[in-house]
């Protein structure tokens, strides 16, 4: 393989290019995708792969063509979540592997790798952006109008391994709860997206406040409004809000996104204000 760097414009089959190099491979992959969200947050726990997975299934259900994308090795949810962790992996002729599809959704996860799902991924910072470029750049994900990443908390290897690799990306979405531990760490996300130069779509405040199912009273279990506060504190667009919702871990547990499995779910129905938003990108 050739030592040379590729071009921003390498096709896969460039001359200055011994081989198809891993890097030439990956520039021909995000060529066919269009549109790229990264999908993140400072702090673990705060339903930030919900998130991702349930605007990937709205924008699928629009009729785009969607990928998601789930880069976080050491607890991949995304494979259950979608009813997908059961599912064994093909390969096409030329030995690219094809992502398991939902509709129009087509997913890949280091969860589709495991032989259980309880076996533990230890890795070093090498293994993780090895197995990153290859997610992106091996796998047989076609012309996408999006592709949806679902990073792992926190600013480490993971999150700066894809900023680095998808420079061009519409931007990112944050998710934080209220409280003021969680926001203080998702803050960090933030400035992490600023020192990267990495655009920021918005933030979402999940788990706002509980709606009874009954009477529709709605209780601020965690306080609120943090994530107004740090849209305005960082001028970045705030999103929206979604509440604790019963209907959300209900449609975690059969395998459903929760946009699907009740549409009229005080979920689902704030969720809509968050996706009238990301909509306006396409």
């Amino acid at each position: 393989m050739s030592s040379e760097e590729p071009t921003a414009s390498c096709s896969g089959h460039c001359s200055d290019c011994a081989s198809q190099s891993e890097d030439c491979q990956l520039n021909l992959v995000l060529g066919a995708i269009r549109h790229k969200i990264v999908v993140m947050s400072g702090k673990g726990g705060v339903g930030k792969s919900t998130v991702a997975a349930n605007l990937a299934a709205a924008l699928a259900a629009d009729g785009r063509k969607v990928g998601l994308l789930d880069v976080d090795l050491h607890g991949p949810s995304i494979p259950a979540m979608l009813g997908l962790d059961h599912v064994e992996l093909q390969q096409t002729e030329n030995g690219k592997i094809i992502p398991p599809e939902v509709g129009n959704l087509k997913v890949m996860s280091v969860g589709f790798v495991l032989e259980n799902s309880d076996q533990a991924v230890i890795w070093r910072g090498p293994a993780k952006i090895g197995v990153i470029k290859q997610f992106l750049s091996e796998i047989e994900w076609g012309e996408l109008d999006c592709l949806v990443v679902d990073c792992p908390p926190g600013t480490g290897d993971e999150p700066l391994t894809v900023c680095q690799l998808l420079p061009n990306a519409d931007g990112a979405v944050v998710v934080t709860t209220p409280q003021r531990v969680a926001a203080d760490d998702v803050s960090k996300s933030l400035d992490f997206c600023s020192q990267l130069g990495f655009r920021v779509l918005g933030i979402v405040e999940n788990m706002s406040c509980f709606v009874c199912p009954k009477c529709g009273e709605i209780t601020d279990i965690f306080s609120s409004g943090a994530g107004e506060r740090l849209a305005e504190k960082f001028h970045v667009p705030f999103l929206g809000k979604l509440p604790i919702d019963p209907a959300v871990c209900r449609a975690g547990d059969t395998g459903r996104p929760f946009v699907e499995y009740d549409r009229e779910s005080p979920a689902a129905r704030a969720f809509e204000g968050v996706l009238a938003v990301l909509r306006k990108l396409f």
